[in-house]
């Protein structure tokens, strides 16, 4: 993502859309929309295109959008803007610290839309699918709350079809080639790009059930006491 000129100043003219401190708004996310049915949360918005049509099309929820990068996430709070969405906040936040920004039960749905699939073995655990992010996502969805899921990567989209049940979630709507009918809800940049290169996209819901006992006793990584790295010898 090339850095945006003026990036600051375009910051501070779009600052209504965005939750500076998303600690502050744990549990009371809905007075910010107060009539909203549901709360959905985009992790990894991007430019924006997906979470800002969607919030259009449905404002009766609350759509809450999280992007790393602001370069990219500047585009999808002007985007929202200039549409006169509403129904829309951003926050510049970590994945892995959902629970710091949500209350248990306050989001109902998640969408995981293109997450970078972190091909090497040594790097799974980043991957947004694997099972340490899914018992996360756990801590802050309601009972029977969804994940969306939508991949071009053939072998993350496999992967994770065996990591939702390890960590509760019930698959429904699973297709490794969303759109061969037509288009089918709406897209993120990536994805139109993949489909006009005729590229399948593969897609999957999961609802949260009952959490497997085996998994009863998993402690978040986050939490686990960190060794501290032993002193170097006077020999080394």
């Amino acid at each position: 993502m090339r850095k945006k000129p003026n990036l600051d100043r375009r910051l501070a003219r779009c600052a209504d859309m965005l939750a500076a401190e998303p600690e502050a708004w744990k549990g009371r996310w809905r007075t910010r929309q107060p009539e909203a049915r549901e709360l959905h949360l985009e992790i990894g918005c991007g430019k924006g295109r997906f979470t800002v049509e969607t919030a259009r099309l449905h404002p009766e929820n609350l759509y809450i959008a999280i992007e790393r990068v602001p370069d990219a996430m500047i585009i999808a709070m002007e985007r929202a803007q200039e549409q006169g969405v509403k129904n829309v906040c951003f926050i510049d936040a970590d994945a892995a610290r959902l629970r710091d920004y949500f209350a248990p039960g306050e989001v109902d749905r998640i969408y995981l839309n293109f997450s970078d699939p972190w091909p090497s073995h040594r790097h799974s655990k980043r991957r947004l699918t694997h099972t340490d992010f899914l018992m996360r996502y756990r801590q802050v969805l309601r009972p029977g709350g969804e994940i969306h899921f939508k991949t071009d990567n053939s072998d993350l989209y496999e992967w994770s079809l065996f990591q939702f049940p390890k960590a509760g979630f019930a698959l429904s709507e699973v297709t490794r080639d969303l759109h061969w009918d037509g288009v089918q809800g709406v897209m993120t940049d990536y994805e139109e790009k993949f489909f006009q290169q005729g590229k399948p996209i593969n897609r999957c819901v999961a609802a949260m059930g009952a959490l497997p006992a085996e998994m009863e006793e998993w402690i978040d990584p986050l939490d686990k006491p960190r060794t501290a790295r032993p002193a170097a010898s006077e020999e080394e």
